[in-house]
């Protein structure tokens, strides 16, 4: 039997790390060369999923870090658009009361129809405002 170090697919580095360049397909001299390019495949295996879990941890020790600051960007984030909103709450002319939102809707969809002056149903049996001066004012007047 012949030794690794002895075979021409065998290079060692500068650094002492060992490297074979047999091919498992073609280039193996004797039965005990695939078992240990086989040992050799699974302990390299083995240092890529040890290399990959310390990566994730890495990762995951950084998002701890991080998850403070992001709490603290959210609630200001929150805050920011809270502020935005009551800031122009005056452009839908509504308070605090957002419960009123549905029935005030309904109420303007029934005194205004579709909001074109001209409604499907009958003419002459409705008896709302059409617009012109004697509409009642919206939540809009050109003046």
């Amino acid at each position: 039997m012949i030794q690794c170090s002895e075979c021409e697919f065998f290079h060692r580095g500068p650094g002492g790390q060992v490297a074979f360049r047999c091919d498992p397909f073609s280039t193996i001299k004797e039965p005990e060369c695939l078992a240990k390019w086989q040992l050799l495949r699974s302990t390299e295996l083995s240092q890529k999923v040890e290399r990959m879990v310390t990566a994730y941890e890495a990762t995951l020790e950084l998002y701890k870090r991080m998850a403070p600051l992001q709490e603290k960007m959210f609630r200001h984030m929150e805050q920011e658009i809270d502020d935005i909103e009551e800031a122009e709450s005056w452009k839908y002319g509504q308070g605090d009361d957002d419960d009123d939102d549905d029935e005030d809707d309904d109420e303007r969809d029934n005194d205004w129809g579709d909001g074109f002056g001209v409604d499907s149903d009958d003419e002459e049996d409705d008896d709302r405002p059409r617009g012109g001066d004697d509409a009642p004012p919206g939540p809009y007047t050109p003046r």
